[in-house]
């Protein structure tokens, strides 16, 4: 008889990563996003860097790509800059939220298919027009997401820290106080 004890497990980690309020790490990617204003997530640190709004669609493009593969398309693939990386320059409140309602929608649409899985045995097979297995490609979305939740939390950090009007980033206590109890980054 094949189990799916080993599937069982990855999705909650992967619930852990993006919505927990326990992860063992820091926040998850739901929490990090959590007082995020549109005004923060079209800001960029420098001209070399990210804004949240870009992580957060690249996050979500990832996901697309595993539930893409995961559903057996051997042809789809993320072969341009603007699929994995589309600029964001100005978000107002309703683009904010379209953004957040596709990452969130992605997650569902991964753990979905996970659950359809049968057998563990599935993350032994190589995806389609890669070189490593089902199992490294979840697990790298899990890894995806702390890195970018780390990410978020450092940018959020850094423009708490800048002097803004309280209208652009909203009323901040600590603006650069490091000393704080719940600072993760």
């Amino acid at each position: 008889m094949e189990t799916k004890d080993e599937v069982l497990r990855i999705i909650d980690l992967l619930n852990d990563t993006y919505e927990s309020e326990e992860a063992w790490y820091g926040p998850s990617v739901v929490e990090a996003l959590r007082d995020v204003t549109p005004k923060m997530a079209e800001k960029r640190l420098s001209t070399n860097t990210h804004s949240i709004a870009e992580i957060v669609y690249h996050m979500t493009t990832w996901r697309i790509f595993a539930v893409r593969k995961i559903q057996g398309d051997a042809e789809f693939d993320i072969k341009t800059q603007d699929k994995d990386w589309k600029k964001f320059p100005v978000v107002d409140e309703f683009e904010w939220e379209a953004i957040q309602m596709e990452l969130s929608l992605s997650q569902e649409e991964l753990i979905s298919e996970l659950e359809k899985i049968e057998s563990d045995m599935f993350l032994e097979d190589f995806v389609p027009g890669r070189d490593y297995s089902y199992y490294t490609l979840i697990h790298g979305v899990i890894q995806h997401d702390i890195y970018h939740a780390g990410q978020v939390g450092l940018i959020k950090k850094a423009l708490k820290s800048m002097p803004a009007d309280e209208d652009d980033y909203g009323a901040y206590d600590d603006h650069g106080d490091f000393s704080g109890d719940n600072d993760f980054y």
